[in-house]
């Protein structure tokens, strides 16, 4: 069936039969292995290529050299009938064979997220009955959010949550909070233990970017306590600043929650708890309702397993 397309005062109607001899031209590298493939002639197949072109208004294909190559434009209409047709396949599978079908959990994480705690997180939709297949997508929150109104992904997990008159209309669900543990390697581990939190001051220390929210827990903690530690480093990427923590470049934080998983997979060693710092954890969904039994089994199992809810 054809799709009518609306563009300004025009209306142009895209042929999926072209859309699909040009898909099939592209993964073939040209006309001839396409027209073999399909059992349609050179003389057809060019004769819809010309016809998608007028179309689309682009040429899509680079015809100034030997090899038949994308264009620009081409690449684009590419891209999207590779998901367009990907789709078609995953939707015949489903129908022909519903009782083998996998049911699939697209998840964004932000990189403010400590890897173990998503981890642990995503953990409870992995036992669902009938088996489940994560995707996961890691980035900045702001990167993330348009991902999941336009449906590519079925729940952020979040550090922050989403601030109220945000563009975007989606939901916060609250899914706890952990308290904050200083961690260190060797050395300097013990010495920082000493006195602690005293010790801090004026001690190297790994801190989150200026954006995250558990660094801004922290600095009220330092002002608090009135510590001024040695900035050595800042880091976006959770991971990361464990790893140069675990090489005894200086202390960081974590969660507590998590205290015995960093422990022992940096080879470091607890400092002490920081009273006061929290870090919280979001579920953000385009839906007020969570309907999807691995977003259902993630938001249950934190509230009643993972942390102390908020």
């Amino acid at each position: 069936m054809p799709l009518t397309l609306i563009k300004s005062q025009s209306v142009t109607t895209l042929n999926y039969h072209h859309l699909l001899h040009f898909w099939v031209v592209a993964r073939e590298g040209g006309v001839a292995a396409a027209g073999r493939r399909l059992r349609l002639s050179q003389s057809t197949l060019s004769t819809q290529l010309r016809q998608l072109e007028e179309q689309m208004g682009q040429a899509l294909f680079d015809r100034s050299q030997r090899r038949l190559a994308l264009s620009e434009a081409g690449r684009t209409a590419f891209r999207y009938a590779d998901e367009i047709f990907g789709l078609g396949r995953e939707m015949v599978d489903a129908l022909h064979h519903p009782a083998d079908r996998t049911l699939r959990l697209a998840i964004g994480v932000t990189d403010a997220v400590h890897k173990l705690i998503a981890y642990r997180l995503i953990e409870p939709s992995l036992k669902l009955q009938g088996g489940i297949q994560v995707h996961c997508s890691e980035d900045k929150l702001e990167r993330l959010l348009p991902m999941l109104a336009s449906h590519e992904l079925d729940l952020v997990l979040s550090d922050t949550p989403l601030q109220p008159g945000a563009a975007l209309k989606a939901f916060n669900h609250p899914l706890g909070h952990s308290e904050v543990a200083i961690f260190a390697a060797g050395p300097l581990a013990t010495r920082l233990r000493r006195g602690f939190p005293g010790s801090l001051d004026g001690a190297p220390f790994l801190l989150p970017a200026g954006t995250n929210a558990l660094r801004r827990e922290l600095d009220r903690w330092f002002d608090q306590h009135a510590l001024r530690p040695q900035v050595v480093g800042e880091f976006d990427d959770s991971a990361l600043l464990k790893v140069f923590g675990q090489a005894g470049v200086g202390a960081f934080a974590g969660p507590r929650v998590i205290a015995d998983e960093i422990v022992r997979q940096y080879d470091v060693k607890l400092v002490g708890h920081a009273e006061g710092p929290l870090e919280r954890y979001f579920a953000i969904s385009a839906e007020r309702r969570l309907k999807h039994p691995g977003v259902v089994a993630i938001s249950a199992a934190a509230r009643s397993e993972l942390f102390t809810t908020t």
